[in-house]
Formats: C-alpha cells, structure tokens, sequence
C-alpha cells in the first residue's frame, strides 16, 4: 500500500478555504472475531464551511468508498475517488458530505487495530492515529488545523466494553439482534482529527472518580476508568495507577489555572502499540507493557508514572491548544515531556526524576541531535511521512531540556504565567512558535526572539569545557590564573557555528572526612559565545571535580578536563550526589561513543562503579550502555576479552546484590543480554530455567525467562521443541513474542532464511511479531548475516512502496546490516557496509525522503561504531605539571585512594 502523503503546502491549502464544524462517525466492528472479514462498515457526516465555488478534498484509506453525498447529491464514487482522496467541487458557504465505505483492520498499529489475544482467543480492537491514521478509520480533512466537534456511535457485541473521547450517552440492544449493541457517545469539544479514538473489545474495566475544588471555587469531578486485556487483569495495579491519575489531576489542574476540560479521564492499555501511550482526550491509550505481568523495578514504576504525566499534560499542551501543523510538533510533545518529569518530581514520591531525565531522555536526544539528520526543534515538515519521522530524541528531549533551560532564564513563575495566558487565549485553537513567545515574553518582560533562534531554529549540540591559563605566581598548587568555559558547537544543517546561550553551574567537588566526593561549592554563570571566562575561581584551592552543568540546567554535552576525569575514573562511586553522578556517567558515555576513549574504559567503569550505584534507573542504563559498548564499539580482536571480563562481573555481581532487588534483577538481565555472544555462563542460565540453579531472591518469571531463552537460542542451545514447549507453558502476547525472538535467533542458515523471508517477503507477522523476528534475526555471528547485505539495500525501495510507514520504517531500521566490525589498519568511511550505503544513496537520490532519512541514520550509527573500534590508544594518566600546575596539588597524591 503507498503511503498517501499529504503535503504541507496541500494542507494550507485546505485549511483556506474549508472550516470544519462538526462530525457525526458511525462504525459496525460486530464482525471484528471473524477473522475473515477484513474490515467494517464506516460512515462518516461532516458539516463545514467552505468558500462558495471553491473545490477540496476529504482523506479516507480504505478498501472501497460505497457512496458519497455532498449536500444532498450523490456523486459518482468512480469520478470523485483517487485513491486516499475523494474529491469535492462546487461547495456551498454551508456544507454537508456524507461518506460510507468499508475501512480495514489493520495489523500494524496503525487505524484500527485487531488483536486477536493467544491467552484465550478473545478479540481487542483499538485506534492509534498520530499523525494521520485517522482517514484509515473513517473519512474526513486528515490535518492539525481543522478542528471539529465529534460525536461516535459504534456497533459493536453486547458483551464488549466500547469507549470513545466522549462519555458514553446511550447504548441499546438491537432488537433485530440481541447480540449487538449500539453505543452513541456525547459529542465532544472541538479537537482534531489525530486524537480522536475508538476502543471496543471484551476489556477489564476498572471505575473510579476524581473531584476536587480548584482555588477559584470551581467544582470539578471527573470520572476515571482503567481498560486493559481480561487475560491481564490479575496484573492490573488499578490502585496505584487511579493513586498517580489524581495526584496529576490534582498538580495540573492548579498549576495550569484552567479546569480539566474534557469531560472524563479514561485510560487504555492496548497490545501491539506502536508507541509509549498517545493522548486521545477522554480516552488516553498506552502500551501494555506498563502493565507488568513480570518482575518490574522501581525505574520500570517510574517511568509508567512519568509517561501518565506526559500524556496527562497533553490534555492542556496539544489537545486543548494544537500546533498549526506538525513543524511545530514540539510544541506539545516537549512541553509534555518537560511537564511530565516535573509532575512526578513535584506531585509524586519519587525524588530521582530529573535525575532519570539526565541520565536516559537526554541521551537520547544528545544522540539524536549528532545525526546528519537532525534538525530544528522547530523543524522543516514538509508532508506526512517527515511529520512520522520527528517524533524523536529532538522533538521530545531536546524539546525538554531546552524548556528547562528556559525557565532558568525567565523563572518558573514567570514561565507558569505565560502558560495560563497561552491556555486562555488559544483553547480549543491552533498556534505557532510566535504565539508561545508572545505570551512568554510578556509575562517574563524578556524579548525571547534571540533565544527562540539560538535554541529552537538551530540544530546540533554544544561541547563545553574547561580552559586552563598559567598559574598565579605563588598558587602553583592552586588554580590557574584564569579558568574559562569554552563552547564549541556547529550546526551540522547549515554548517555555521551556532554558540547558544546557556544559564548553568559549575560545581566543585572535594573528599569528605568519610572518603566522599561532596559539594563543596557552586557558581551560577551565564555562557555566551565562545569563551566565557569564571574569576570567581582564580587562585582557589582545585578541587577533585569540577563539574560544568552541575545539577543539569542546560543542554549541552559535557567535557571532563584530564584532572576531573581522573577523579572520576578512580573515585565515581564516592560521589555523593546522585544528579552530579549520573552527569559523570554520561560524559563518561559520551567519551567512549565519540571515540575520544576506549570503550573497554567505560565498560570497565561499569563493572567498578555499577555495583555501587544506588539509582535503578540509572543502573539499568549503564548497565545497557555497557553492553552496546562491548557488542559495537570494542575493536573485534579484542571483544571477546572484553566481554568474557563483564561476563564475570555480572555474575559475580548477580550473586552478591541483596536478594529480590532492583539490583540483581538488573545483573541478571545483563548477564542473559551479554550470554548471546558468550557461551560461559550458558550451563548457569539452563539451571536457572530448570530450576536447577537457584539465586536467592531472583524471580525466574516469564519475561526473565525468555531473555534466558534468547541466549541458549543464540548459541545453538534450545531447539525448537523446546522453545514451543515454554510458549505453551506462556501462551500470552508478550511469550509469544518472546518466542519468535528466540526460534530467529538460532544460528542456522535456514532460520535466518526463514526470519528473512517472513519480515521482508511475507504479510502476516503484526508489528509486535515482526519486531520480535528482527530482533532474533540480528542476535547472530556476522558469518551468518553477511549474505543479507546486498538482498536487504536490493528490497529497500519495494518495502516502502509495498508496506505502510510503520512496518516500512520497522524493516528498513532493523534490518540494515549493523552489525560491523572494522579491518585493522583500515578507515571508518572505508568500510564496505558505508560504501554500499553511499551507493545506494548516490543512486537513488529521489527516494522518498523518509526512507533515505533512516539510511543515514543508521549509516551514522554504523560511522560511529566503526571510529569508536579504533579508539583503541591505552589509557595514560594525565600529566598534571603539563597543564600547567607545576607541581602536583595535594589531592592528586591520593586521587585513587582517596580518603
């Protein structure tokens, strides 16, 4: 199926000359069981406006259009509809259309997906429309701006549970089958088309009510409602996640000054979604994953509430006030996001948020953000299919971390103040950038015109660290005489050097009397340009650490100068801040991703420092750093050294955490990760599946389970019986997934010609299945995958062609031919992979944008592999009398036995 792109310039437009004011959706799901009937009945009534004369058209994806009605007159289907597009001439200043056709289920997440549940065969049905899928559900104008009032009926077997945004008005049996049900909802606020939503299925429903009195005397009660799988539902935490929706009732409702608008607050917990959750007003949906039907860590737990609250903030940022179109897509999801942290950081017990929002959330983006494909957190989106593509590290994280660097400039209260403002102007409308700012810079009295293009109309990332001048004279054991910030930061789009603005701290850090790195002093600074000198610290006693970006304030990537990095290499355990440690594990990663450092080092740093380290969510990931670190950026001839050493380690450390802890469930999944390539432990993990092995404390539970399956799998040490025998014994979605990774990951040429063939070749693996394949294809020896490279840039043009965006997108991310090593003596961009990569490039420049999008991409990662390889210079300490000290200072004696 082609991919029915819309352009921005189409949807402007449109938007010109149509206004929409209300829809009427009818949808028959009676027959969604039968597996088939590949589709449903779908009728669509909307009433707009329109300039008189003028001609447009609506959106619908489906396998037939059985009839169109433009004011009263039937038109011929055959003329009007061309493909996703049915074409509407003549308008009046009043208009009413009608369509009805058939629409599909849909496999891939994407419109309305069918799941069919292998627990006990009963059939789910949800939507998921973001940013265009609507059209696949019913007809309609598939844009941001056109805004409308909805109201759903839906038919549907009696027994289901239906939701939709709207509070369900009516339903009744119809008396010609006492089976089916119709279910009408009330019509809702205006919104648009993307977060409208429709679930119906046999779902356990949980019901609850939130109510509260706002400052301002308004009376608010809203009623709450929890979906997910029946099959599910003795997993269902009902308690503690109606506990997390009040308390962000609560925090939202107060801070953002205008009442929860929409009615209720019902949340979904969907199988095979594509995403973390998506904010459907009335109807929030989320991956079921967040409902842990296996061992889950308090990071796990965490990041659940942080995702609720993300959603939650939406229902103001995105929903009640929407971006014009998807340039300014930030607008929403990186308020969300910042939103989100601070939610759970204010209005929860959590004390780790931003902490976990350092150390992961911004990774992401600072990873994003070094692509040749980045882009402006208010980005150029010139269609759809680039629209899909930026919902990524820059969009979301980036998006945040700028925002937090924001309200360091213009103040909380100030930055709240704008907010309330933007809310009360523009409810239930459409903005841009320009409408955000304004109502910022009146309520903080600062022209944000300069920030605005520093920040969020340049790409890339800054570098800052520290500059050392010669020492006073009589402080050769002291600082400088002169310390400095230097920035360096090039956009990558247009080449320019783009030095920001930032508002930070620089913290020093010093041994306690118990052996801890403390904070024993701060400065808060604003850098500008390309050096940014610090006097406070002339002639000041040099601490241990100095750290820039301490407490994490602005975006910027992090350099440790040679005698911090010292401290930290030796001594990162005694720190004692959690924030300040989990900066120094990232400029730790940052190191040996940017190949300035072995990879080796960090991994050893893990091992070292990880059993110390009191934060989950921090462990859990340098404990995955750790792991890409060995697999993709330590030199071929000595990772098996490498891994063997953390092998070990993880081992020695899965015996030694407190039982049932965070901790050891975190070794052990380290251990089942690096075990695909290492066979060691391989006879440890069988015990563990048999029950033959025990560790005290460790819940050998499904999800475990088959991690422990991938790795025995991996090496040609669980056959295919067996692996069928565990799927029986876990006949759920998340075992039948497990089970398609681990019977892919076997290291047999005909596995991997059957994997190969049912994700590029066949139809019938869903998104779910189709992402588990992949993932057992690539765990293999680099023999068995090197016959794939010429088939996989061979079928690239017709998977995009073939397949919709999302399975597109799944195939050609997962499947390129990562897994590289580097030739000794040979250069990075000589690598056959990156060349067969430019070749295809070169060749085929008028690809569609998004696919040759993800090929560089994953050309980049790849890059980036192939130079940390060869970042293989053995560590020397730092010559500290080079830096110019002189003489050693007294700390330095002692930095590895520190006090």
């Amino acid at each position: 199926m082609s991919h029915e792109n819309l352009q921005r310039r189409e949807a402007a437009e449109r938007s010109a000359l149509v206004n929409t004011t209300s829809y009427d959706i009818s949808l028959d799901v009676r027959q969604a069981a039968d597996p088939t009937v590949p589709g449903y009945t779908s009728r669509s009534v909307i009433t707009f406006t329109a300039e008189p004369g003028a001609g447009t058209f609506l959106d619908f994806i489906g396998s037939d259009v059985h009839s169109v009605f433009l004011n009263g007159k039937g038109l011929p289907v055959e003329d009007v509809v061309d493909g996703g597009r049915i074409r509407l001439d003549d308008l009046r200043a009043e208009n009413q259309v009608t369509v009805t056709g058939t629409a599909l289920y849909s496999r891939s997440g994407e419109g309305m997906h069918r799941f069919v549940d292998p627990a006990d065969g009963q059939c789910y049905l949800y939507t998921q429309y973001e940013p265009a899928d609507a059209r696949r559900v019913f007809a309609n104008f598939e844009q941001p701006d056109l805004k409308a009032t909805y109201t759903f009926h839906v038919m549907a077997p009696a027994g289901w549970q239906v939701a939709s945004n709207g509070v369900e008005a009516n339903r009744t049996l119809l008396t010609s089958d006492p089976a089916t049900a119709c279910w009408d909802f009330a019509t809702t606020l205006p919104m648009s088309t993307y977060i409208t939503t429709v679930l119906a299925g046999p779902y356990f429903k949980a019901e609850d009510r939130w109510q509260a009195t706002l400052d301002d005397g308004t009376r608010l009660d809203v009623p709450l409602a929890l979906y997910c799988r029946a099959s599910m539902a003795d997993s269902f935490d009902t308690e503690e996640l109606f506990s997390l929706t009040k308390k962000g009732l609560d925090f939202f409702n107060r801070l953002f000054d205008f009442p929860y608008p929409w009615g209720k607050y019902d949340q979904a917990f969907v199988p095979e979604y594509n995403l973390g959750a998506m904010e459907n007003p009335g109807l929030v949906t989320f991956t079921e994953s967040y409902v842990f039907t296996s061992r889950a860590t308090d990071a796990q737990y965490q990041a659940r509430a942080n995702t609720l609250m993300h959603e939650m903030a939406h229902m103001w940022f995105g929903d009640l006030v929407t971006m014009q179109w998807w340039d300014d897509l930030w607008l929403k999801e990186s308020f969300a996001d910042y939103m989100g942290t601070l939610a759970v950081d204010l209005a929860t017990d959590w004390d780790t948020a931003w902490v976990n929002f350092a150390n992961k959330r911004k990774a992401w983006a600072y990873v994003q953000d070094q692509l040749p494909t980045t882009h402006p957190i208010v980005a150029d989106i010139p269609d759809l299919e680039a629209a899909k593509q930026n919902f990524d590290g820059i969009t979301y994280a980036k998006g945040a971390s700028v925002l937090k660097q924001l309200v360091a400039y213009v103040g909380f209260d100030a930055f709240i103040a704008g907010s309330r403002e933007y809310f009360r102007k523009h409810a239930y409308g459409n903005t841009s950038l320009a409408d955000l700012l304004a109502v910022l810079a009146a309520a903080s009295g600062r022209d944000l015109s300069g920030w605005a293009r520093q920040w969020l109309q340049t790409s890339g990332i800054s570098s800052l660290s520290l500059d050392f001048s010669s020492p006073i004279s009589g402080h050769d054991d002291g600082w400088p005489g002169r310390v400095a910030i230097v920035q360096e930061a090039v956009d990558p789009v247009t080449g320019r050097e783009e030095l920001r603005p930032h508002r930070l701290r620089v913290g020093s850090y010093d041994f306690d009397a118990k052996g801890a790195l403390v904070r024993t002093g701060s400065i808060e600074t604003d850098v500008a340009g390309a050096r940014t000198e610090l006097p406070q610290l002339a002639g000041q006693q040099r601490p241990a650490l100095l750290l820039i970006n301490d407490e994490d304030l602005t975006y910027a990537k992090v350099r440790l100068d040679p005698v911090s990095e010292a401290t930290v290499r030796a001594s990162l355990d005694r720190i004692a801040d959690p924030m300040a440690r989990a900066l120094c594990w990232t400029a730790l990663w940052n190191s040996a991703r940017d190949g300035e450092s072995p990879a080796s080092r960090y991994v050893d740093a893990v091992a070292a420092f990880g059993p110390a380290e009191t934060g989950i969510g921090v462990l859990l990931n340098i404990l995955d750093n750790a792991s890409i670190a060995v697999e993709r950026y330590t030199p071929a001839e000595t990772r098996s050294s490498v891994r063997a050493s953390f092998v070990e380690a993880a081992a020695a450390e899965l015996d030694r955490a407190i039982p049932g802890s965070d901790a050891q469930l975190a070794w052990a999944r380290t251990l089942a990760t690096l075990s695909r390539h290492d066979a060691a432990m391989l006879p440890r993990l069988r015990g563990l599946l048999e029950g033959t092995v025990n560790v005290e404390g460790l819940a050998v539970d499904a999800e475990l389970r088959w991690q422990l399956w991938h790795a025995l799998a991996a090496n040609g040490q669980a056959s295919a019986a067996e692996l069928d025998a565990e799927l029986a014994r876990d006949t759920t979605a998340s075992g039948r997934a497990g089970h398609a990774t681990a019977l892919a990951a076997r290291p047999n040429p005909e596995v991997k010609a059957a994997a190969w063939e049912a994700a590029v070749q066949g139809n019938e693996l869903s998104n779910q299945l189709l992402t588990a394949t992949i993932s057992g294809f690539s765990t293999a020896p680099p023999a068995l995958l090197e016959p794939y490279v010429e088939p996989y840039f061979d079928c690239l043009l017709a998977v995009w062609d073939e397949r919709s965006i999302e399975i597109a997108s799944r195939i050609v991310r997962g499947l390129y031919p990562a897994a590289q090593d580097l030739a000794d003596g040979t250069r990075s961009e000589d690598h056959p992979v990156v060349r067969r990569t430019d070749d295809w490039l070169a060749a085929n420049p008028d690809a569609p944008h998004a696919l040759r999008r993800i090929i560089i991409e994953q050309r980049s990662h790849l890059l980036r592999a192939l130079t940390a390889q060869a970042a293989v210079v053995p560590h020397r300490p730092p010559n500290l009398a080079a830096l110019g000290q002189g003489t050693l200072p007294a700390w330095a004696h002692h930095t590895s036995n520190a006090p």
